[in-house]
């Protein structure tokens, strides 16, 4: 189906507000955001001794046969919206995606973040079916069958459930073929070299840090790392809109007033103009397009394994350093941890602070047991020599509500010393309290009054309270992974 038929027809459709950019509006109802409980896989003779069923829900292929039936019935009373898609830029390992969709937005959705076209004329080998019906159950449920190569998503219409449930299947049919699957960005210098791979919870800064019109965006937010390169799983964004402005992320604004482009629960002013700052409906408004309407994006999605990986982190606790270098096996460690904190306010009963874990940084949509992409992880930093770095996007001076936010200028500084390769030759030490390796000195003269964070605290005594209770959590975590 064209694209602009899906434009036409979403614009055309009930709920959906067609705006003068030609980016299309439209609000979720009950659903702004993935439904956490709503995930499961069919336990069979493929899944049973794979899944890490500790972390995934199951259900039986009764059960999904019931739901297929249902499915099928529905499809022969409805109109349904048919493409054939892709998943994976690199086309040695690519997952075909038929997509049927009971909206023509969510059809327009998929056409902005699967992959759309192949060089290779000869079709993947592996194909799935995925079917997006929020009418077909009350309840949000997305179901996954790994035998029949199928997905069943009902009950919402939130996108994200779409572009999940695909990275979800890659996340477990990539180990095997000794391909790690990340959530995370990637840049690189504009012929595919230097290569950084930036992790990272939401709000931590993933999307905009690895935005920088100096370097090439392979892609922001998943993607695979074979023996011999990085590459894309898709071909679109899906980017947070709350708070957006043209200022601090132009490349992104620029991109959402794009046709086709898709707007989910985005405040439309009086003025037909979306505000982007209004978080009536959710904060977790968000923003789809394809991923060449970013002016400097890779036309392939494919580059050089990495020099740097990085983790970022919001600490709300404000204790950690703005920037430490790790080791290997800290970089695993972290990797498993999936460390980030959530603020006061951002949940109803949240008044201080609240320590976020979640392995790989993706713990919802890894199929397989956290330690098998750990061990592919630590792999594939050996193999090219990767240098890794902790970077605090959060709190300095204090925890939130006494210290303040990072400046973006600060992370940004560090992260342009580590791809420049100039924070590297910095002399290091151990921190006293973290016991992490920060740089006693760094090129840039700003940076180095955030380096100690002790320092920036009012009370030492106070700094190291905290610090000592986080540094608890962080080991009674790790003890969950024998590795």
């Amino acid at each position: 189906m064209k694209r602009e038929t899906l434009i036409a027809e979403s614009a055309g459709f009930p709920g959906v507000r067609l705006l003068e950019t030609g980016a299309i509006a439209v609000y979720t109802g009950k659903c702004t955001g993935r439904s956490p409980n709503a995930k499961f896989i069919v336990d069979d003779n493929i899944t049973h001794e794979e899944i890490d069923w500790e972390q995934n829900s199951s259900c039986t292929p009764g059960e999904w046969a019931e739901l297929l039936n249902n499915a099928l019935d529905f499809e022969k009373e409805n109109k349904t919206y048919d493409q054939n898609l892709y998943a994976g830029r690199d086309e040695t390992c690519q997952v075909g995606v038929n997509v049927k969709t009971s909206t023509p937005w969510h059809a327009l959705f998929a056409n902005n973040m699967f992959v759309r076209e192949r060089q290779d004329p000869v079709a993947p080998s592996v194909c799935w079916t995925l079917r997006a019906y929020p009418q077909l159950q009350e309840e949000p449920r997305v179901f996954i069958n790994f035998s029949c190569k199928s997905i069943i998503i009902t009950g919402t219409h939130y996108a994200g459930e779409i572009k999940k449930s695909i990275f979800t299947v890659l996340n477990f049919v990539l180990p095997p073929m000794d391909i790690l699957p990340m959530h995370c960005s990637v840049n690189a210098k504009k012929d595919g070299t230097n290569a950084a791979v930036f992790f990272g919870l939401s709000g931590t800064g993933k999307t905009t840090l690895s935005a920088d019109k100096a370097r090439m965006l392979v892609g922001d937010d998943e993607h695979g790392w074979s023996s011999t390169r990085l590459f894309n799983f898709e071909g679109g964004c899906y980017a947070k809109m709350i708070n957006l402005s043209p200022t601090a992320e132009p490349e992104i604004w620029n991109a959402v007033q794009t046709s086709g482009a898709t707007l989910e629960n985005v405040v439309i002013d009086n003025g037909g103009m979306p505000d982007f700052n209004d978080g009536k409906y959710t904060e977790n408004t968000r923003g789809s397009y394809p991923v060449h309407h970013i002016s400097n994006a890779s036309s392939t999605g494919i580059c050089d394994p990495p020099e740097n990986v990085v983790f970022l982190t919001c600490d709300a606790f404000g204790v950690l350093p703005p920037v430490s270098k790790l080791s290997a096996q800290e970089a695993i460690d972290h990797f498993l941890m999936g460390y980030t904190a959530k603020v006061a306010g951002t949940e109803e009963g949240v008044t201080e602070p609240v320590a976020t874990f979640s392995h790989c940084f993706g713990g919802p949509f890894m199929p397989r047991k956290p330690q098998e992409y750990a061990l592919l992880l630590r792999r594939r930093i050996d193999e090219c020599g990767a240098t890794c770095w902790l970077v605090n996007t959060g709190w300095s001076g204090g925890k939130h509500g006494v210290g303040s936010r990072m400046p973006i200028q600060v992370s940004r500084s560090i992260i342009n010393l580590i791809l420049s390769g100039e924070l590297k030759q910095s002399e290091f030490r151990t921190h006293t309290y973290t016991g992490l390796s920060i740089p006693i000195t760094t090129p840039d003269l700003t940076l180095n009054s955030y380096v100690t964070p002790e320092e920036n605290w009012e009370s030492l005594k106070q700094y190291r309270e905290v610090c000592d209770s986080l540094m608890s959590m962080w080991e009674k975590e790790l003890k969950k992974y024998d590795h």
